[in-house]
Parts: structure tokens; C-alpha cells; sequence
């Protein structure tokens, strides 16, 4: 089975390919829901111990919490080191069950793919870009979105040339959707003989 890390920077449009990865077949591990997951379940108490607050009505509330985190390193570090072995282990269960049911291609959607490391452990990885003017326009177009906010969340990330720089795959999302939906397809095509080497992803 080939295991395919997709990833992007914030509004380079890594959701809307992910789910044209669904469409055409491929099962596609959503690393934000799995956290959303993880927010309304039993470690949601241990995120409320770090950042007292921020759970409401049995859940984290996302929005109190990334404030209290985008310009703290310091607390971000702590969140990650709950968060992420949590989004790892889902990541690993979704792989193991395509293993067992037969597939041929898995798309795990990590936001933080290179950040985190869990490059290492992705067969090929898919980078989803699109010019600076076209990612800036689109993220501002978000409600409660800033041009602060948006500078904050870039500073966090490997630059998107360096994303692309180390991909295997580009997939470029500023033309027209057919176009973006064409370039998916091509990828799928283009890996369908390939044989993957990962086996365990937890």
C-alpha cells in the first residue's frame, strides 16, 4: 500500500484537494478532525489543565485556545507534546485498517507533515500551493482572520517553498477547479503500479 502524506500551508486549499482524493477512491486520514476528536474526548481534561478555560460544555473551545497559544512558543510546545502522539496513534489505526481492508492508496491529510517529522513515515508526500496574492486573499477571506493572525500562523510553518521543495508532488490549486481536480487524478495515476514500503504507522 502506498501511504501518501498531503499537506500545505493555511488556505493554499489542502481540504478541498484531500476531498478530491475521497472522491475518487483513496481513504483520506483528516489529521484537524482527528483532533476535533481528541477536543471532545477524554483529553480534553488534560488540555483544560494546561489552559484552564478553555473547555466548554465538554469540549475544547478552538478559537480560546489557539489565542492562548499563537504567540506563546512556550505553550504551543506543550500542547503539541499532548496533541500530536494522540493524532499519530489515529493516524496509525486508519492505516492499519486500509492494510487490512486491501487498499492500494492511503492519503493522510497532516497540516504540520514536515513540522512534526511524520514525513519519515509517508511513502511519496503531495504538496498543495498556490502563489502568495492567491493564499493571502483566501485566508483573509476567513471570518475573524487578520493580517496579524495569518503572519502569526505562516511564522509557525516551513515556508511553502520549502514545502515544494521537498514534495514529490505539486499540486497547484490557483486555476480552476477542474484543473486542480485534473492534477489529483493524474497523481493517482501516476502511482496506481507503485509498491509501497511503510506498513505501520503509530
Amino acid at each position: 500500500m502506498i501511504v501518501v502524506g498531503l499537506t500545505g500551508s493555511i488556505a493554499m486549499g489542502k481540504t478541498t484537494v484531500g476531498a478530491m482524493f475521497a472522491k475518487l477512491g483513496a481513504p483520506v486520514f483528516d489529521a484537524d478532525a482527528a483532533v476535533r476528536a481528541i477536543y471532545s474526548g477524554p483529553t480534553a481534561s488534560a488540555v483544560e489543565e494546561l489552559f484552564p478555560g478553555v473547555l466548554r460544555e465538554g469540549q475544547i473551545d478552538r478559537e480560546e485556545l489557539s489565542q492562548r497559544v499563537l504567540n506563546d512558543p512556550d505553550a504551543l510546545k506543550r500542547l503539541e507534546e499532548l496533541i500530536h502522539p494522540a493524532v499519530k496513534e489515529a493516524r496509525g489505526q486508519f492505516t492499519d485498517s486500509a492494510i487490512a481492508a486491501g487498499r492500494r492508496l492511503v492519503v493522510v491529510d497532516v497540516p504540520l507533515l514536515f513540522e512534526t517529522g511524520a514525513q519519515s513515515e509517508m511513502d511519496l508526500v503531495v504538496v498543495v500551493s498556490a502563489p502568495a496574492q492567491v493564499q493571502s486573499a483566501r485566508a483573509l477571506g476567513r471570518e475573524g482572520m487578520t493580517a496579524a493572525r495569518l503572519e502569526a500562523f505562516l511564522s509557525r510553518q516551513l515556508s511553502d517553498e520549502g514545502k515544494r521543495r521537498r514534495a514529490h508532488f505539486v499540486i497547484d490549486t490557483s486555476g480552476a477547479f477542474e484543473r486542480t481536480e485534473a492534477q489529483v487524478s493524474q497523481f493517482i495515476r501516476a502511482v496506481a503500479s507503485l509498491e509501497g514500503r511503510k506498513q505501520r504507522h503509530a
